[in-house]
C-alpha cells in the first residue's frame, strides 16, 4: 500500500544455526547438573527451589548426592540488566520463603493508595480503578534489588552464580539439549582476538533469559513448537527521579500522549519518600513509522500532572525493555523438552490487565525446579519426564489468570475506545464475553503508515535526549566491540526511520538515506528484535548497569 511499510519484509531471519549447535562440547567443558540461563526472578527462584529440594532430600537420606547448579547471567553483576515497574504481588515470595515475613522481602512500601487517570493533552480526569489493576496488598519494589537479594539467597544454598557470562548457543545431541556455550569476550570489532567461549554441559538447561529470549526463540523454532497466536510485545521506557515533592500513591494513566490506535499507558510509583519511578509502555503493534516511545515519555513529563512532582528534581537512572503481551494464546504449546525447560518472560508469563509478571516468573521457576528434581531423582530428564513442568503450569493460577484475561489485550487491536469497552465486558464476565480467540499478527507483520516526525528539543533538565538517557543507564559497552545486531540488506529510508524512532537508545541513525548502526549504545531492550534488526548475545558485562530499576 502507498505510504506504508511492512517491517517483516526487511527483518533478517533468526540465526538459528548459530544458536543450536551440534558440536561436541569442548574437552575442558565445565560439568554441571543443571544450568540456568538468566539470573532474573524466574531463574533465581528455580535455582533456590531446586537447591532446597536437593538439600532436604540429602538430609532425609536420599541418594541423589551432590548436585551442581549454575546460574549464568550476561550482566557484570546481578540486577544490572533487570528492569520492571514494579508493583509486586508477594504470593510467590511467600511460597518460596515460607519462613520469612513480608517485611523481610526486598520490597519498598505496601500499596495503600492508588489512582487511575485519563490524560488529555492539558488535563487529567480521575477514573475508577479497573478491577484487574487493584493493587491493595501488593508492594512497590526495584527488580534490580530483588535479583541481587535472590542471588544472595541462591549462593547461600551453594548455587554457582556466574554474572558476566552470556550464553551464545545451546549444545544439542539429536533432539536433546546437553548444555550451553558462552559468548566470546574481548574481541576486536572484526571478531578477531579475545577469549574463546566456555562450554558447560548439563543434564537439564533452564531458559530464563527474560523477554524475547534468543535461545528460547531458536529452540522453539528448531522443535517446531507453535502457539495459537504469535507473541507480541510492548516497549517500556522508565526513569528514576529524586524529587522534592513526595508522591503518596501509585498512579497509572491512560490516553494522551498515545494515539488512539496504540495500546499502552504510563505509571508513576513512589519507591522512597523522595524517589519516584515513572515510565511509559506502548505496544509494538503501533501504526506509525515515527512513533517514538522515549520522546513520548519526555513530552509526557511536561504535562501538569507529572511536572508538579518532577520539576526541580533530578533524573538519576534511565532504562528500557520489552514486555511480552500476547497472553494465554501466545504461550508455546509446550515449554519443555529433552533436557530443557523455559520459564518466566521467555515463555511469556505476563498478565497485561493486571500489569504483573514477576510472581508468575518466580512461580514458573519453582515449578521447573520441582519437575527437574523429580527427573534427576529418577535418572530421566527426557521430554516425557520434564513435561511434568507443563502440567504444573496448566494446573496453576498462572494458567487460570492468563486464561481469564486471554483476550483483554488483544481487543485493543480495534482501537482504544472499542478495545476498552470490550475489555470491560470481559472483566465483568470473567473472560466469557468475547471469549473466542482474537487473532493477532506478530509485531513485525503490522503495516506502518509513513508519517512525519514531530520535532523535539530536550531541555536537559526535565526532558532528555536518547544519548543523555543512555548515559544514565550506566552503559558499559566497549566502543570497539563487534556488532551484535543483524541488520537487513538495503534498508529503505522509511524503514530506517522506523528503527530510528523505535529504538529508545539511539542505536539507529539516518545519514542521508542510509541507516547507521551505533551498536555500543544498545541497552538490550530487544525492541529491535521484535520489529527489525535481530539482537544476539554479546560479551559479558556489555549493556546497561542498572542499580535501582
Amino acid at each position: 500500500m502507498a505510504g506504508t511499510v511492512l517491517p517483516v519484509r526487511h527483518q533478517p531471519p533468526l540465526p538459528r544455526e548459530r544458536m543450536i549447535v551440534t558440536d561436541a562440547p569442548d574437552a575442558e567443558a565445565i560439568e554441571m547438573d543443571v544450568v540456568i540461563v538468566g539470573a532474573g526472578p524466574a531463574g533465581l527462584a528455580c535455582a533456590i527451589e531446586l537447591a532446597r529440594l536437593i538439600q532436604k532430600d540429602t538430609e532425609a537420606g536420599g541418594t541423589l548426592g551432590e548436585t551442581q547448579i549454575a546460574v549464568l547471567d550476561k550482566a557484570s553483576a546481578l540486577g544490572e540488566h533487570n528492569l520492571s515497574g514494579a508493583v509486586v504481588n508477594p504470593r510467590a515470595f511467600r511460597e518460596l520463603f515460607p519462613e520469612l515475613k513480608d517485611e523481610d522481602f526486598p520490597f519498598k512500601d505496601r500499596v495503600n493508595k492508588e489512582s487511575v487517570v485519563l490524560l488529555t493533552e492539558t488535563g487529567s480526569i480521575p477514573i475508577p480503578t479497573p478491577p484487574p489493576m487493584h493493587n491493595a496488598g501488593n508492594f512497590t519494589a526495584s527488580i534490580s534489588e530483588i535479583c541481587r537479594w535472590l542471588g544472595d539467597k541462591a549462593e547461600g544454598l551453594g548455587v554457582n552464580v556466574f554474572p558476566g557470562f552470556p550464553v551464545d548457543s545451546l549444545l544439542v545431541e539429536g533432539q536433546t539439549v546437553r548444555g550451553v556455550r558462552t559468548t566470546p569476550s574481548g574481541q576486536s570489532r572484526d571478531g578477531s582476538g579475545g577469549e574463546p567461549p566456555t562450554d558447560l554441559t548439563a543434564r537439564v538447561t533452564v531458559l530464563a533469559e527474560g523477554t524475547r529470549g534468543a535461545l528460547g526463540q531458536a529452540w522453539t523454532q528448531w522443535q517446531g513448537i507453535k502457539s495459537d497466536n504469535p507473541q507480541i510485545f510492548a516497549l517500556g521506557v522508565k526513569e528514576l527521579w529524586e524529587t522534592k515533592v513526595p508522591l503518596d500513591r501509585i498512579v497509572h494513566t491512560l490516553g494522551w500522549p498515545l494515539p488512539r490506535d496504540a495500546f499502552g499507558g504510563s505509571f508513576m510509583y513512589p519507591l522512597e519518600p523522595n524517589l519516584v519511578a515513572i515510565g511509559l509502555v506502548v505496544g509494538l503493534d503501533y501504526r506509525q513509522t515515527t512513533l517514538d516511545v522515549h520522546q513520548m515519555l519526555q513530552r509526557m513529563k511536561q504535562h501538569p500532572y507529572f511536572r508538579k512532582y518532577l520539576e526541580g528534581g533530578e533524573m538519576v537512572e534511565w532504562g528500557a525493555k520489552t514486555i511480552p503481551e500476547g497472553g494465554y494464546y501466545a504461550l508455546p504449546q509446550r515449554k519443555s523438552g529433552d533436557g530443557v525447560v523455559m520459564v518466566g518472560d521467555t515463555a511469556g508469563f505476563v498478565d497485561v490487565p493486571s500489569l504483573k509478571g514477576i510472581h508468575y516468573a518466580m512461580q514458573s521457576g519453582m515449578f521447573a525446579a520441582r519437575a527437574i528434581f523429580e527427573g534427576l531423582k529418577k535418572g530421566d530428564v527426557s521430554a516425557a519426564s520434564l513435561s511434568a513442568y507443563d502440567t504444573m503450569v496448566e494446573g496453576s493460577y498462572i494458567r487460570d489468570d492468563l486464561y481469564k484475561s486471554r483476550n483483554q489485550r488483544l481487543a485493543f487491536k480495534d482501537g482504544f475506545f472499542v478495545g476498552g469497552f470490550k475489555a470491560g465486558l470481559m472483566t465483568v464476565s470473567g473472560g466469557r464475553l468475547f471469549g473466542r480467540r482474537i487473532e493477532m499478527h506478530a509485531d513485525a507483520e503490522v503495516p506502518r503508515q509513513v508519517t512525519p516526525a514531530t520535532p523535539f528539543s530536550p531541555d536537559g533538565k526535565l526532558t532528555f535526549s536518547k544519548v543523555d538517557a543512555v548515559f544514565k543507564s550506566g552503559n558499559q559497552t566497549r566502543d570497539d566491540i563487534p556488532s551484535h545486531l543483524i541488520v537487513g540488506q538495503d534498508v529503505p529510508k522509511e524503514v530506517a526511520e522506523l528503527y530510528v524512532h523505535m529504538c529508545p537508545a539511539g542505536v539507529y541513525e539516518l545519514s542521508g538515506d542510509k541507516l547507521v548502526v551505533n551498536a555500543p549504545n544498545c541497552i538490550d531492550c530487544k525492541a529491535t528484535d521484535a520489529i527489525g534488526p535481530r539482537w544476539t548475545p554479546r560479551e559479558g558485562g556489555s549493556g546497561p548497569s542498572y542499580k535501582r530499576m
